[in-house]
């Protein structure tokens, strides 16, 4: 359009009648720049023409918002490769925001993602994708989508470039070094200087391209990072000494060659050891992600049919069979079987799962056909609510990084300042030489990096709630984290926290028959029953060495327990409810170690032969080896340490 004249469509939500289009058509028409504002009812769109010399589309939104209703963005998350610092996050947040129909972009550095609020009937993903990589930046497709193969692949790639680089430039500027210190004015055939020069420009050309080519691509977008101030400190390293090879206004004395090469190399090897903690952070997100399948069995009719999951609908009737994860949250609809849940809950005894009750998806059913009704699905599940807390928290800044942000701003041209006036100050006031003043400029610029504020900082946070999320910690925001320090109590939870996770045999007591015998029997029994408190016995039973029986007959009475016939034996192994259920009475002299089993929260199984008791079989949740000492040293920083579990005390 001619001039500084745009139109832009808002989609918007809450208007009812003609009186509404009209109140908003009113709100827009009053903003200075807006020569015609059409509200269409049916089609709850704006179609809105103003000049953005003016007037920008956040001036819109919140004239719409200001008349009591909402416009409709879409959101879309990016990722992006090749960031290195604030400024990057800067840089490319201002790409974004700059294209026509963008409402905000938010960049996480950490994570390595850009999150854009935008309208769709403006703007396009694919020109998001171009603003990126006009920026300089790696585009590497949409969050959510199967890019992880292409995500890891250019990682791997730009972590073998980076290493290469660094390990030519140590190869390399370490000799150099040699030469040009302890080696000056030793005999050589021909002039040193120019061996260090045919030497190190194909180095220092290779090892630097990047870094030249990022601070090129900064000024272009009128941003000044930290490439810009590496290049010109090393650049000035560089050029100096060509200067002083061939004589030109400086003199033979000016030879830094070593030191652009080596300087080159660390900052290589610097952008090397974060690439790869950055590449770390996202594991935990990708463990998570891979609990959730990527197809579900729907129930059409007669028929089952095999369906992509983002293709599952609210009410849909799915079917999970046993060793299968369940693809969705719901509520059971028919059959019954054990669900594994120990990835939410981390118990580690699986759930009866019956008519009624709900699923969540990610979690592993074991034993039998369950069906059940879709009731969440997509970003509304358990599991997509907890992926999505992770990488906000990742993304989430603590105070200490928006102070960094903040100070990297106003940082860079404030060192590029202080390079020119230690050069005046140096060279043309204090009358020193000229070696002694340029020595000075390339300390300030490379020396006064920006990095342990502008990157260091989201790294640590990102790679700290990643690294926590692996083991099973989730911080809610990177404020927590930063307050963590003043903590004075701590609540462990018992199960998969303190202990194993996972059940083992701790007693076993026999009455009338060998200890080895009644184990023999049970085990016999449960090796056909896939329960965690079966393996446990079958577990034991082998780690003595017990040989196991076949068995006839075997069944299974949900959430009680089991029964089978062992070398013409009736044995039968569960619960006090499948015992009383079968007739078989309980005999005085062990009900007292029951109830002391019970109370060291162990869970007690009773053996049977042919409807005699015979010994009962105590199963628990092993302590882990270094919970007593991580109780232990967290005593000793003087915090309160308190257990929270459904036990007895």
């Amino acid at each position: 359009m001619a001039g500084g004249k745009k139109k832009a469509d808002l989609k918007i939500s809450g208007m009812s009648c003609a009186s509404c289009a009209t109140t908003i058509e009113k709100s827009l028409r009053g903003l200075k720049g807006v020569s015609s504002a059409d509200v269409n009812l049916g089609t709850e769109t704006a179609a809105v023409e103003f000049d953005f010399n003016q007037v920008g589309l956040d001036d819109l939104e919140n004239a719409v918002r200001n008349a009591g209703y909402e416009v409709i963005n879409e959101q879309v998350t990016l990722k992006v490769g090749g960031m290195t610092c604030a400024m990057c996050v800067k840089t490319i947040e201002g790409a974004l925001a700059k294209l026509d129909g963008v409402s905000s972009a938010t960049v996480n550095l950490g994570a390595e993602k850009a999150s854009v609020s935008y309208n769709p009937k403006m703007v396009t993903v694919a020109d998001m994708k171009e603003a990126v990589e006009n920026a300089g930046y790696r585009y590497l497709g949409v969050s959510g989508e199967d890019t992880e193969d292409v995500e890891t692949a250019s990682r791997e790639q730009d972590l073998k470039a980076k290493r290469s680089r660094f390990l030519v430039g140590f190869a390399v500027g370490i000799p150099l070094m040699v030469l040009g210190h302890f080696l000056k004015g030793a005999a050589f055939p021909f002039p040193l200087e120019y061996l260090m020069l045919v030497v190190s420009t194909p180095v220092f050309l290779y090892i630097g391209s990047p870094i030249f080519g990022a601070a090129f691509r900064a000024i272009r977008n009128r941003t000044l990072n930290m490439d810009v101030m590496y290049s010109m400190g090393i650049g000035v390293a560089y050029i100096s000494s060509v200067m002083g090879t061939f004589e030109v206004v400086l003199t033979g004395e000016f030879m830094f060659y070593d030191t652009a090469v080596l300087l080159a190399t660390f900052l290589s090897l610097g952008r090397f050891l974060e690439t790869k903690a950055k590449g770390k952070t996202s594991e935990a997100i990708r463990t998570l992600v891979g609990l959730r399948p990527k197809t579900a069995l729907v129930a059409v009719g007669n028929e089952e049919k095999k369906i992509p999951i983002e293709d599952v609908q609210v009410g849909d009737l799915v079917v999970v069979k046993p060793g299968e994860r369940i693809p969705v949250d719901g509520d059971v609809a028919g059959g019954e079987s054990f669900v594994d849940e120990s990835m939410m809950s981390g118990e580690p005894i699986p759930v009866l799962k019956k008519v009624g009750e709900k699923v969540v998806g990610g979690t592993l059913n074991q034993n039998g056909v369950i069906r059940f009704r879709a009731a969440k699905v997509g970003r509304d599940t358990v599991l997509s609510q907890i992926i999505h807390l992770v990488e906000e928290a990742q993304g989430s800044r603590p105070p200490i990084q928006r102070i960094a942000d903040r100070v990297v701003s106003f940082f860079i041209p404030a060192v590029l300042a202080i390079a020119v006036l230690s050069f005046v100050g140096w060279y043309l006031l204090a009358g020193n030489t000229l070696l002694f003043a340029l020595t000075n400029v390339i300390a300030v610029l490379v020396v006064a990096c920006p990095c342990a504020l502008g990157l260091a900082t989201p790294t640590a946070v990102t790679v700290g709630i990643g690294r926590g999320a692996e083991l099973g910690i989730l911080v809610r925001n990177g404020e927590a984290l930063e307050v963590s320090e003043k903590l004075t109590t701590v609540l462990f939870d018992k199960t998969g926290t303190l202990t194993q996770g996972k059940p083992d045999v701790t007693d076993v007591v026999s009455l009338d028959i060998e200890e080895d015998e009644l184990l023999r029997l049970a085990a016999s029994v449960e090796k056909n029953s896939p329960h965690p408190l079966a393996e446990a016995v079958v577990k034991k039973a082998r780690m003595k060495g017990i040989g196991l029986a076949e068995c006839d007959g075997f069944s299974t009475f949900g959430g009680k327990g089991v029964t089978a016939k062992v070398e013409g034996n009736e044995v039968c192994v569960g619960s006090r409810s499948l015992m009383e259920e079968k007739g078989i009475q309980s005999r005085e002299e062990i009900e007292g170690k029951i109830s002391g089993f019970e109370r060291d929260g162990k869970t007690v199984a009773l053996v049977s032969v042919n409807r005699v008791l015979r010994g009962i079989i105590a199963i628990a949740d092993t302590l882990k080896e270094s919970a007593a000492r991580a109780i232990q040293e967290l005593g000793g920083m003087n915090l309160k340490i308190v257990m929270v579990t459904g036990d007895n005390a």
